[in-house]
């Protein structure tokens, strides 16, 4: 007998990495091992020397093939053994490893987009629908669109393993989010890029596509982001050191650096209008939807729990906001000798 190892990896497209991914055909009883692919067919390698290394990172049970078959989470590698430019996760790896006494934990909200052919999934040809007030968190055929492909999304999830906590209507028509964690930096990042190749792969079969752009429609219409959740040990049994991450993510240029790695075309969803701080202004506050930093109100009656960075977008590479995250603010709680 033999099985199906879909190997899975982030390519070179820029200024947006796409996800990839391929068939291989195991013997029974095989582990999925190395592979390699075309790098020139993925921007991540010239004609003349296109060969680009594959090594799996994870695995899951496919969900969508079902039986022993598998998804195969993988890393791309130069063919001397390098990491490739484009792999964000070996620069996550030393971070995680360094600060894994702290114990971060994350959980990130995934905003996305259906589109049915040119315009979002809800909005009527040559038009658009009725202004945004009901559509978030809502109910009824003529709020809601893209509910059966949702609801596959999150089963495909669950069979596969992943930890998703829970899944939302948005509040531009045909916007959704599902949420991932808590866990560990490496693995919130891993699955949530496995979570978005099963709402791509799920989404083909409903012939729509699914986009993370961030401002998908110009004009009064919420952007995409991926609000990231996060907290170490510390900060889950002190208040202290939440009000010392919230500092730590405003000081000394981090606000810049941070949101210029926070994904492309930050700038335009970022305004200040539509449940966010300005892009170039740096806050954080108690139970502030306008913030860069929201404390939850349970957080500040606790004092204790988690704090959420609103900045990053929907199409930011989760292994660069972890990696970010964990170095800016345990770095700070390390220093403050609150781990």
């Amino acid at each position: 007998m033999s099985y199906k190892a879909e190997y899975i990896w982030i390519d070179g497209t820029a200024p947006t990495a796409k996800l990839r991914s391929k068939t291989k055909i195991l013997a029974d009883g095989a582990e999925p091992g190395v592979w390699g692919f075309d790098g020139s067919s993925t921007n991540q390698a010239a004609g003349h020397a296109s060969d680009c290394v594959l090594k799996p990172v994870a695995s899951y049970p496919d969900p969508i093939r079902g039986g022993d078959n598998i998804l195969v989470l993988c890393e791309v590698f130069n063919t001397d053994g390098t990491p490739h430019p484009s792999n964000s996760r070996a620069e996550l790896r030393p971070v995680a490893e360094r600060f894994a006494a702290q114990e971060p934990l994350f959980g990130i909200e995934q905003e996305y987009t259906f589109f049915e052919g040119t315009r979002p999934l809800g909005f009527p040809v040559g038009g658009f629908p009725a202004p945004q007030g009901g559509y978030y968190c809502g109910v009824g055929f003529d709020e809601i669109h893209g509910r059966d492909i949702v609801e596959k999304h999150l089963d495909h999830c669950l069979a596969a393993g992943l930890g998703i906590s829970g899944i939302n209507a948005e509040v531009m028509p045909g916007q959704w989010e599902f949420q991932v964690g808590p866990l560990s930096p490496l693995e919130v990042a891993d699955q949530m890029w496995v979570a978005r190749w099963l709402l791509y792969r799920t989404a083909e079969d409903f012939g729509v596509s699914a986009t993370l752009d961030p401002k998908p429609a110009k004009g009064d219409w919420n952007g995409a982001g991926a609000h990231t959740n996060f907290s170490t040990r510390a900060m889950r049994e002190n208040y202290d050191a939440i009000i010392t991450a919230c500092e730590a993510l405003g000081k000394d240029g981090k606000p810049l650096e941070h949101v210029k790695n926070y994904g492309v075309g930050v700038e335009d969803r970022l305004t200040g209008a539509h449940e966010t701080a300005p892009w170039d202004r740096y806050s954080y506050g108690v139970s502030d939807r306008g913030a860069s930093v929201r404390i939850p109100w349970q957080v500040e009656q606790d004092k204790k729990g988690y704090i959420e960075d609103r900045r990053p977008n929907a199409n930011v590479d989760p292994y660069v906001v972890t990696r970010l995250m964990v170095d800016t603010c345990c770095t700070e709680l390390e220093s403050a000798g609150l781990v």
